[in-house]
């Protein structure tokens, strides 16, 4: 080829004012040393494979990427996933990349830390700089850490002729806010063809972003996450300005009535007008109980996305709803319930009948016991005003499900063990078996694939006590957990380690229960945990499990 390719794209990327950041994958599909090797890879021995050796290339390869090309803004790893990379090795590899380049940023899939297709590892102790959430934006952002989420135009990373699913304009710009919002940044996909050239839908699409951007650019660039926990009309980005803060409104549904309503702002506003109006004129606005009620357009100045700018005084004064705390929402004799204020600013009042809750209701002193039936309507109160938007929710007193009679019981479940591709939990029952037998938990024993496979378990449970029980499946990839024919826990698809619960109340005794899960490929894994609001969560003891 007789060319330096990276030396070209450096020089190209600092001519255009553009920081270079490089991509490496840990994970080497042609290298001799490379393992492991893969189910499908049946011709290639891995005789003579050495680990140490390949990372000493890969440390080699990295050495030249870092070094050769000037400064580097990011190193984006990725391929981390398989069984011969650790932690140990990734905490290694970024201190190796960090003493060579002291300045660059290193995402967190150096090590094998990721919980599921999102953040850092449970225990918090990976390597690497930032989250890296894939093809998702996490409901909260991921609090405390740097992260940016990593999304494609359509549904592949690479080009693909016959992928025409393409997101629309409105849903990237929309998209871009929400993350915004929730304090990180979009890494947004073009996958180029095989002669470097953008797919003109990736081009039309990227126009008409910076088109918004042109306009919109500062409810962006240096703005911090959102005040509000959720707006029902959109999300808010925000920064400080003299004298207080400015707050950026992107309002993705637009009242028809003219009314924008910005719930929980308990500061004295300064101004408010249409960013994308080049004479600022202002906005009218007034108070209404925890609300200020902006008077906007009756249609939207954006298409995609419409930015109000609202100025305070002050630090955001943001009035929360009221947190209603409880482990379940049903319960067989009696629950406690947490009412709790989001600032000490304010006092709780509450209803149990599911009105709206006045000056004049209960206080909130911490805990309640409930009895019966109750939907509990709280708010948040200061001076005698309501200063929140009103939180509800419903605790249902339920007949725990009967225990079965059943002779004979043996210890163990049965298992059923299949092969095959999937994207989501097939029906096991309309499968034929590549085998079958008894074994003393949800484990892989049987199994004789290492990818591509799935297990049913059935048989049943016995519980000591009548209790509502929690049960949760911690799977890579899907996994749901049925009482009877009642499915508890849904955690079905494609995914990383990702854990899912649900709940159910129980009589003590024997109950059915079955428990499916599938691998495609990648990481595998099944557990199974339960817990009561007297026993802390555990796996489903060997000795509960029955056929």
């Amino acid at each position: 080829f007789q060319r330096d390719i990276m030396k070209e794209l450096a020089a190209a990327c600092r001519k255009a004012g553009l920081k270079i950041c490089w991509y490496h994958s840990i994970m080497d599909w042609h290298h001799p040393d490379y393992l492991p090797r893969r189910e499908w890879e049946k011709s290639r021995s891995s005789e003579g494979a050495n680990f140490e050796r390949y990372i000493a290339h890969m440390k080699a390869q990295l050495k030249e990427l870092v070094t050769n090309y000037g400064e580097i803004g990011v190193l984006w790893f990725d391929g981390e996933w398989e069984s011969t990379w650790n932690n140990k090795y990734g905490r290694e590899l970024y201190d190796y990349v960090r003493g060579l380049q002291p300045n660059i940023i290193i995402n967190n899939r150096v090590g094998a830390s990721r919980a599921g297709m999102e953040g850092f590892d449970k225990a918090g102790e990976g390597a690497g700089d930032f989250g890296t959430p894939e093809q998702q934006v996490p409901a909260t952002g991921l609090p405390g850490v740097d992260w940016e989420s990593c999304i494609t135009m359509n549904n592949n990373w690479g080009y693909n002729r016959h992928d025409q699913n393409w997101k629309s304009t409105t849903a990237l710009i929309q998209m871009l806010a929400d993350i915004a919002s929730k304090g990180g940044n979009l890494l947004l996909n073009v996958g180029p063809t095989a002669e470097g050239l953008f797919p003109q839908a990736s081009v039309e699409r990227l126009r008409e972003i910076g088109a918004w951007m042109r306009v919109n650019g500062e409810a962006i660039y240096a703005t911090h996450a959102s005040p509000f926990k959720q707006l029902a009309w959109g999300r808010c980005t925000q920064k400080s300005i003299d004298g207080g803060t400015r707050l950026y409104l992107h309002v993705f549904d637009w009242p028809a009535n003219g009314n924008l309503r910005v719930p929980g702002i308990f500061n004295q506003p300064q101004k408010a007008f249409l960013l994308g109006d080049q004479e600022k004129a202002a906005l009218v606005f007034n108070r209404e109980d925890d609300a200020l009620l902006l008077t906007v357009p009756p249609q939207a100045p954006d298409a995609h996305n419409s930015v109000v700018v609202l100025d305070l005084f002050g630090a955001p004064d943001v009035n929360h709803p009221p947190e209603i705390v409880s482990e379940y929402n049903i319960f067989v004799d009696k629950i406690e319930v947490a009412i709790k204020a989001a600032s000490e600013k304010s006092a709780v009042r509450y209803t149990l009948d599911g009105s709206e809750p006045a000056i004049t209701s209960l206080q909130a002193q911490g805990v309640i016991t409930l009895k019966e039936t109750a939907t509990i309507s709280a708010r948040c109160f200061r001076e005698g005003k309501p200063v929140s938007e009103t939180a509800r929710a419903t605790f249902t007193k339920v007949a725990p499900r009967a225990a079965m009679k059943v002779d004979n019981v043996q210890p163990g479940v049965r298992y059923s063990y299949h092969e095959g591709e999937w994207n989501n939990l097939p029906d096991f029952t309309k499968l034929t078996p590549v085998k079958q037998g008894v074994l003393a938990n949800f484990d892989f024993s049987p199994r004789k694939e290492v990818e591509r496979f799935g297990f049913e378990y059935h048989g049943f449970i016995r519980v000591p006590e009548t209790a509502v029980y929690a049960f949760l499946t911690d799977s890579d990839d899907g996994s749901r957990l049925y009482i009877g024919d009642e499915i508890i826990v849904d955690n079905d698809g494609l995914h990383g380690m990702r854990e899912v619960r649900g709940v159910i109340a129980l009589a003590a005794g024997l109950h059915p229960m079955r428990v499916t899960f599938f691998e495609k490929t990648g990481g595998d894994d099944l557990r199974v945990y339960y817990k009561t609001e007297k026993r802390a969560k555990e796996a489903v003891p060997e000795e509960w499990l029955f056929h």
